[in-house]
C-alpha cells in the first residue's frame, strides 16, 4: 500500500545510476525511529526504549546497496522544549532537516492523531525537502483498511513523494522502503565505505547501550534525568578492553534507585549492557559502571557539552 511512483528518477537523472545522500528520520517520541534505524543497519547503534526522548544525539546509520547508499540521520523525538537539554535536542532536529536530501516523517500508525503529529508535519512541510511518509507499527493495526483514512488525511495536507506502511519491529516492507528512498536521492558516489555502518564513535554507542538498559530496568521510577558517558576506554589488553561508564543523575535518591538494594539493579544493568556490547564488538569486555550525582545537569551547558549534546 503506497502512492504510485514513476519508473523514471524523480530528478530526471539517468536510470540505474548510483545514488547517495542523507535522509533525516523525523517523528514524535515513540514513533519507532531508533528501532527502524537499528533494523536497517543490522546492528544496535541507537538506544531503543518504549519511553519518549530516548535519542539525544544525531546518529548516522549507513545502508549501502548495489544501486545506492543511504545515510540515515536519527533525531530526537519532536517534543516541547523545556530544559536546556530539550532545547538542544530540538535544535538537532531542525539542523538535521536543513542538512539532508530527503526527510522521512515516521508516524506511529497504531495511535490516533494528536497536536504533536501536526507540529511534526508542519516541520516537514516547512523544510521544502522531498519527503516520504512512513506509517510504522502496522503490525499493531489488525484491520489494514484503517490505514486508508490516515493516508488520505496526510495526502491532503502535503504532497509526499511516497507513502510507505512498514513495521520496523517485524521488518515488514523494509526492502520496499529502501527502494523508494534511493529513487529520491541525488546521483553521486559513495559517501562512506561499503562496510561502514555508522559515523558514531564506539564510546557513544556503548554509552547509548548502557542508557537503554537503565531505561528498561528502572521503569517509571527514573524519568529522563539519566545520562551515560563513556569516560575511559582502556585497550591495554586488546582481547578484553576495559570500559568505564559514568551514569549521571540529579539527586541521591535517583542514584539509590539505579544502584538498587545491595547493588543488584546496577549489576543487572551492567550485565545486560555488556552482553550487547560484546555482541557488537565480537570480543569479551570488562565493563564498570558508576553513578554520579550532578544537580540539574540538564540545564548546565558545560555538562551537556561533555556528554556530546552540543548546541
Amino acid at each position: 500500500m503506497e502512492t504510485p511512483s514513476n519508473a523514471e528518477p524523480p530528478d530526471g537523472g539517468t536510470p540505474n545510476k548510483f545514488r547517495s545522500g542523507f535522509v533525516a528520520l523525523v517523528g514524535r517520541p515513540n514513533a519507532g525511529k531508533s528501532t527502524l534505524l537499528n533494523y536497517l543497519v543490522g546492528e544496535k547503534i541507537a538506544a531503543v526504549s518504549n519511553k519518549p526522548q530516548t535519542t539525544r544525539h544525531k546518529i548516522q546509520g549507513i545502508v549501502t546497496q548495489e544501486n545506492g547508499q543511504i545515510v540515515f540521520v536519527d533525531t530526537p523525538g519532536v517534543h516541547k522544549p523545556g530544559y536546556l537539554l530539550n532545547r538542544r535536542m530540538m535544535a538537532a532536529v531542525h539542523d538535521a532537516i536543513l542538512s539532508v536530501d530527503v526527510v522521512i516523517l515516521l508516524r506511529d500508525a497504531s495511535v490516533s492523531t494528536g497536536n504533536g503529529d501536526r507540529f511534526v508535519l508542519d516541520l516537514v512541510k516547512e523544510s521544502g525537502k522531498p519527503s516520504i511518509l512512513v506509517l510504522n507499527k502496522i503490525d499493531k493495526v489488525k484491520d489494514k483498511a484503517l490505514l486508508l483514512p490516515l493516508i488520505e488525511d496526510y495526502s491532503k495536507e502535503h504532497e509526499f513523494a511516497e507513502i510507505v506502511p512498514v513495521s520496523a519491529l517485524k521488518g515488514q516492507a523494509i526492502d520496499n522502503l529502501l527502494a523508494q528512498i534511493v529513487k529520491h536521492l541525488p546521483e553521486g558516489e559513495r559517501i562512506f565505505a561499503d562496510d561502514e555502518l555508522t559515523d558514531q564513535p564506539m564510546r557513544t554507542i556503548v554509552a547509548e547501550m548502557v542508557r537503554e538498559k537503565i531505561l528498561a530496568s528502572t521503569g517509571e521510577e527514573i524519568p529522563y534525568v539519566t545520562a551515560v558517558v563513556t569516560e575511559r576506554w582502556d585497550d591495554t589488553d586488546p582481547a578484553k578492553p576495559k570500559i568505564y561508564c559514568a551514569i549521571y543523575v540529579e539527586r541521591d535518591s535517583q542514584k539509590g534507585i539505579i544502584i538498587g538494594k545491595g547493588g543488584v539493579k546496577l549489576k543487572k544493568i551492567g550485565s545486560e549492557a555488556r552482553a550487547d556490547i560484546e555482541k557488537l564488538l565480537g570480543i569479551q569486555i570488562y565493563l564498570q559502571l558508576f553513578v554520579k550525582v550532578v544537580s540539574d545537569w540538564r540545564n548546565q551547558a558545560r555538562e551537556l557539552d561533555g556528554m556530546g549534546v552540543k548546541e
